[in-house]
């Protein structure tokens, strides 16, 4: 069983965007810069702004990060999001997820001009990647598509079984793993909630994505001998013993899965840290305007 170190991935990645950026300034050219939105207070969204934010200083990218109270109206917002719209300065932004209730999340991320929107969550980047088109993609389907490139695990002809189907991970994962690149031209199975009897699919499964975020959803039961395992759930789980109060449980019983695997990504260190450099990767390819050219 070979472990898959999301961490040290997203270290390399970010190191070779450094060095790119570090030729970009050395040449006078335009210093990419990444700006987030971010209302409210939960948890999970700051830290995962804020780390965001030390990996644009790490790279030396420029950064600003906006922040509203959850109160904030939509309107204002929908302005704010015109305003970096039309900001030179600012390549890509993103608005963190989840947004307050009384705010229309895809009305929101429906005015972010596709040209910076970095997230991959706009309708017309969503349709150039289905398309086949140049785009940004979704960072965390983007992330493990560089985990099974650098490990070098084989995709083609694969049976891959994708567990969830919301926009940000699911279903463009499913979009993807089936296109004819590498990684990817594998068959495609896209399980979910009402999916019956899941352990029918995952059993035949040469590829496990699991993205649901419910804690030990797959057991040793439910894989086959020699199954790669790639575990997008990340969970707060209460824990005593740990200063924050909480531990990250992923949607696979790591310790009885583990041993039957060739490949397996843990949690936390595994696809959790690539979001981020995949997210820099796309800020970078807007500074340069690979994009949209």
């Amino acid at each position: 069983m070979t472990l898959l170190d999301g961490k040290k991935t997203s270290e390399a990645i970010q190191q070779e965007i450094a060095a790119e950026v570090a030729e970009i300034k050395a040449s006078g050219g335009k210093v990419p810069h990444l700006a987030a939105i971010l209302v409210g207070n939960d948890g999970g969204s700051v830290t995962y702004v804020n780390n965001k934010v030390l990996a644009c200083e790490r790279i030396g990218f420029g950064s600003t990060l906006i922040r509203y109270e959850d109160t904030i109206s939509e309107e204002e917002l929908l302005i704010k999001i015109k305003e970096l719209n039309l900001n030179d300065e600012i390549d890509g932004f993103i608005v963190q997820l989840p947004l307050p209730k009384h705010i229309d999340t895809e009305k929101v991320l429906e005015a972010v001009d596709p040209q910076k929107d970095v997230d991959g969550f706009h309708p017309i980047n969503v349709g150039r990647m289905v398309a086949g088109l140049p785009a940004y993609l979704p960072a965390t389907p983007a992330g493990i598509l560089q985990l099974l490139e650098r490990y070098q695990i084989e995709t083609r002809g694969k049976h891959c079984v994708v567990i969830g189907r919301s926009n940000i991970v699911g279903s463009p994962m499913s979009i993807l793993m089936s296109k004819c690149a590498y990684p990817g031209d594998a068959t495609v199975t896209l399980c979910h909630r009402n999916t019956v009897d899941l352990p029918h699919y995952t059993r035949q499964a040469d590829i496990i994505i699991a993205a649901v975020g419910k804690p030990g959803l797959i057991t040793a039961d439910m894989v086959k001998e020699g199954a790669v395992v790639i575990d997008v759930g990340t969970t707060r789980v209460p824990d005593a013993t740990k200063k924050s109060g909480y531990k990250l449980k992923g949607d696979v019983d790591f310790d009885a899965v583990a041993p039957k695997c060739s490949f397996i990504t843990p949690v936390p260190g595994g696809v959790g840290p690539l979001t981020i450099a995949m997210l820099m990767k796309n800020t970078l390819r807007a500074a340069k305007s690979e994009v949209y050219a």
